[in-house]
């Protein structure tokens, strides 16, 4: 029996892959349907022959109670912008004079959820979403439903994948019509149905939502003979992947130019939603010399597609004012439909623009969504106007009333009363999202009802909370509330770079946070630093140390500190240590097949001896270790004079095996 499961196992994965990734079946859905149907059976009786890489995993298991937080292998970092055809020419000019002459891989920007997917010698074994770069979510159960997502390889192959889940437009408009007709809200759009559907606590109503994905990066290219992106795409086409067959190589931005026109013109031909295009450098080597800022890669960028605009009626002018105190106009608007989505509120940026564009309240007003995302206002339609009163910038602060402030360099009306309870609200609600202290269930509405009860005055009392002060609150039962302190109480054991978020410093973002509490281990040290130390960290520039030396100097975040400190908030982090052994400071790329050791045997030894593994050659690689049937790794490591050892050279150079 064991044999015959395995047997039936094996041919609906197969089937499965003909279906969903190169969308060539070869037998007919009710065939499929009943030959599934007959493994559940039998698995049902036999048990102890179900694997978790069986296609019936793919309708769904148990109910999950909440998603385990994981941390990346290394970071999701996002793609920095372009939104016209002078800032691609920037990017290129960028490109070249780091690297030179380059081909560029366009690739279709799916409007999805970005995920991560893990395999161990072949077999997927975990999937985590984006989160907030460095921390995600593990949603395996939900992911092991896309059937275009291999559960098993042809290949042992141990590494990491990145890509966009999407839901298809048709599975969209079924989805929706089903809503409907059980009186539910329907998605507003296919991005939002991707991502409520991956977070949904029970696979069975994720596997339910026919989502499939792309694939488009690898996280770590040891495993793989590639030396480009393009190269890396087809290896992944090879294993098994689904990848994005829209892509294109080309050789100039004049190309670049040609693939987004031609998008922009047929993007409502795909079965899915994309928002832009993906250009990337595609040497490898390339890459790794133009690396990387804090929050992006310097070698991408993504081209956003101009939104659609369309007219509806500026009803008012709202004011909110931030963490740091600058006070936001936001449009209030008769609701009209804009990118699949109802608009009601759009971004007025700021009050000069306001001023600049002479917008006014009862305006007729052109608003679009910024990246298909963020609705604004794009001018007034200024033949509809009749009497309308000319805006005027706010005096006074929203929120507490003191006199506002605008500095010489800044476009940023403020607020500088340190006591504005708007400024402390919005600074408590930065504080525990998930970027940073990141406390389960003190949402913003919580914490408006915590600080409007007196209970809060500073993220401080936070930590002072007790069952008897939130017993009296409306909608706080004793669930909620054991479930609420449980969770700040495990936020204390958060690392220091976590809280340096949460302080809401400005300029001091996740990436710098990190760099930050790895570089010196503790808070106390962090305001012992002067700002040149802060400048000799990598990507650390000007503007964020001297906004560290500021804000860590002042008194009342001293105060602050102490406060957090007696309440038991972790204030350290584990340093990194600079590499230390007999490889200290080389890179090195694996390539070939090697007979005694695995790649990731090879790996671990490089890197136990202070060295790093890259999946590219250049001119900055130490060697290259070539096993059999080496290819043009080999070929380009003899090109640029890089030393070469064969696996018994490596071997004999790295000593004995523990």
């Amino acid at each position: 029996m064991e044999e015959k499961i395995k047997a039936l196992q094996d041919k609906l994965n197969r089937y499965n892959y003909e279906y969903h990734v190169l969308d060539d079946p070869t037998i007919p859905d009710s065939e499929y349907d009943r030959l599934l149907h007959e493994l559940i059976a039998l698995e049902e009786q036999y048990p102890e022959f179900k694997s978790d890489t069986s296609p019936t995993v793919r309708v769904g298991g148990e109910v999950l109670s909440r998603f385990e937080k994981v941390a990346h292998d290394t970071p999701m970092l996002s793609l920095g912008n372009a939104f016209n055809e002078e800032e691609l020419w920037a990017f290129d000019k960028r490109v070249r004079e780091a690297v030179g002459d380059v081909e560029y891989m366009c690739e279709l920007k799916i409007d999805g959820l970005a995920v991560s997917l893990k395999y161990e010698s072949g077999r997927f074994v975990q999937g985590t979403t984006r989160g907030d770069g460095t921390v995600g979510e593990n949603i395996t159960a939900n992911l092991r439903t896309i059937r275009a997502i291999p559960l098993t390889l042809d290949r042992p192959l141990s590494f990491e994948v990145r890509g966009e889940a999407y839901m298809p437009k048709s599975s969209f408009e079924k989805l929706n019509e089903e809503k409907e007709q059980n009186g539910d809200t329907p998605f507003q759009n296919p991005r939002n149905a991707a991502a409520g559907s991956l977070r949904q606590l029970d696979p069975k109503l994720a596997a339910k939502r026919n989502l499939s994905i792309f694939l488009y990066s690898v996280n770590d290219l040891t495993e793989l003979e590639a030396e480009t992106q393009s190269e890396a795409l087809d290896e992944l086409d090879r294993a098994g992947f689904r990848t994005n067959r829209e892509r294109r190589l080309v050789s100039s931005i004049d190309e670049v130019l040609e693939y987004i026109e031609y998008w922009e013109n047929h993007r409502n031909d795909l079965e899915y939603d994309i928002d832009g295009i993906v250009i990337k450098v595609n040497a490898f080597s390339g890459q790794e010399e133009m690396g990387y800022t804090a929050k992006s890669p310097r070698w991408a960028i993504a081209y956003k597609f101009p939104a659609e605009e369309v007219v509806t009626d500026l009803i008012d002018i709202e004011l909110t004012v931030g963490r740091t105190g600058a006070i936001t106009p936001t449009a209030i608007l008769k609701p009209v439909r804009v990118a699949g989505t109802t608009v009601a509120r759009a971004s007025l940026h700021n009050h000069e623009l306001i001023e600049e564009k002479d917008i006014r309240i009862n305006d007729k007003v052109v608003i679009r969504k910024a990246g298909d995302i963020i609705p604004e206002v794009v001018r007034p339609i200024l033949e509809e106007r009749t009497d309308q009163e000319i805006y005027e910038a706010p005096t006074k602060c929203p929120g507490c009333g003191h006199a506002t402030v605008k500095l010489e360099d800044e476009v940023a009306i403020r607020c500088i009363n340190p006591g504005c309870p708007a400024q402390l609200v919005e600074g408590m609600i930065h504080f525990v999202s998930r970027s940073a202290m990141n406390i389960d269930g003190l949402g913003e509405k919580v914490v408006r009802q915590l600080f409007d009860a007196g209970l809060i005055k500073d993220v401080g009392d936070i930590y002072a909370l007790t069952y008897d002060d939130l017993i009296p609150l409306e909608r706080m039962g004793d669930k909620k509330i054991e479930n609420l302190l449980s969770a700040i109480e495990a936020s204390k054991e958060n690392p220091l770079r976590k809280l340096l978020v949460g302080l809401g410093i400005r300029f001091l973002g996740t990436k710098a946070s990190e760099l930050i509490a790895r570089e010196f281990g503790s808070m106390e040290t962090i305001m012992e630093q002067p700002k040149e130390r802060f400048i000799e960290i990598p990507e650390i520039g000007e503007k964020i140390a001297d906004s560290i030396v500021t804000y860590t100097a002042h008194p009342d975040f001293r105060e602050l500190i102490d406060k957090l400190a007696r309440y038991g908030v972790n204030m350290t982090e584990e340093v990194q240590e600079a590499s230390s052994g007999a490889l200290a400071g080389m890179t090195f790329v694996l390539t070939g097949k090697l007979a005694e050791l695995t790649r990731n045997e090879a790996k671990s030894m490089i890197e136990d001896a202070g060295g790093k593994v890259t999946g590219s050659v250049s001119s900055k690689t130490d060697v290259v270790v070539a096993g059999e049937d080496a290819g043009s790794k080999l070929e380009k490591a003899q090109s640029l004079g890089v030393t070469v050892w064969n696996e018994q050279e490596f071997i004999e150079k790295m000593g004995p095996r523990s």
